[in-house]
């Protein structure tokens, strides 16, 4: 699914394929990365994969998946909508098959020019399950994931620590990995006013958008948070999609990829081949890209007189 409504054409050579695999019930600003994800005419989105909340909630797997259906439904795009695994890799041998696991293996093997890049906002589960069960997927994909401590000593995160095994699955591959860690995901705050502001104008997605945020800034657990300040959030996720457009291609290290402790620390072992650590983000061009995406689709379906 690739959105035409634009009146400047992607070239065919720098058109990509995407899968994007989220936790997008869990919290508030994954839909955001989903809706820019679906917006950008450089996308060919072959599918959307329901990721699961760790621990947090049993049905967190299925909570997204309804949230994507019920997302999709919203912005009137047909773009598959498949389970992803509802829980954490039981050890790092063993995968937990599912719908989005199998995609991801099938894009994976297929012949297409285009390049294949997965964005992970939630655990590696998915990827990791892939992988275990076809392994020459390493070399036909990129995975894009947000997630992870501060380098080098790494620490508690809530993405990496919703699948420990899973992250030591991919980190251990020979798979490319453009891993945003938290120091740099956390680069993307946006006060509540600039988004009632500049994304609930914005037809029927922006006041869903927004509405949604709002609400969950409402519940016990964002209100006992000491990062919630009550006028600011951080979209935290949206440097997956905007890492495809614009490569930022002097703000990463290639670090070779460690080891992942039991208590989330990071641990140099020496093999593992280096991956791409980005140390810095453009949120300017990020959140206005996300923007206008938003102002231009609500145009668009407003002259469909949707």
């Amino acid at each position: 699914m690739t959105c035409t409504h634009y009146n400047f054409p992607v070239p065919e050579e720098k058109m990509v394929r995407v899968i994007t695999d989220t936790d997008l019930c869990n919290e508030a600003d994954d839909p955001f990365a989903v809706v820019q994800a679906l917006l950008s005419p450089k996308f060919d989105n072959v599918g959307v994969v329901a990721a699961h909340f760790g621990t947090r909630d049993p049905n967190g797997m299925q909570k997204s998946w309804q949230g994507l259906k019920d997302l999709t439904v919203l912005m009137q795009l047909t773009v598959p909508v498949l389970h992803g695994a509802p829980h954490a890799l039981p050890d790092a041998a063993t995968p937990v098959p599912s719908e989005g696991a199998k995609l991801i293996i099938r894009e994976a093997m297929k012949e297409d020019t285009r390049p294949l890049f997965v964005l992970l906002l939630g655990p590696l589960t998915d990827l990791a399950s892939a992988y275990l069960q076809e392994p020459r997927i390493a070399g036909r994909l990129t995975a894009i994931w947000i997630g992870g401590a501060p380098y080098p000593v790494g620490g508690p995160e809530f993405n990496l620590g919703n699948d420990v095994n899973a992250v030591n699955v991919v980190f251990g591959s020979t798979m490319p990995v453009w891993q945003v860690p938290k120091n740099v995901y956390e680069m993307m705050p946006v006060s509540m006013a600039e988004l009632e502001y500049r994304v609930r104008p914005q037809g029927a997605v922006g006041r869903y958008l927004f509405d949604q945020l709002v609400a969950y800034s409402q519940t016990p657990e964002s209100r006992a948070s000491a990062f919630r300040t009550g006028e600011s959030w951080v979209l935290g996720d949206n440097p997956a999609p905007g890492l495809l457009l614009y490569e930022h291609r002097f703000q990463f290290d290639w670090v070779p990829a460690p080891y992942v402790t039991a208590d989330q620390t990071y641990a140099a072992i020496g093999r593992n081949r280096p991956i791409r650590v980005y140390k810095g983000i453009d949120s300017r061009l990020i959140l206005d890209d996300l923007y206008a995406k938003l102002a231009l689709f609500a145009q668009y379906m407003a002259q469909k007189g949707e």
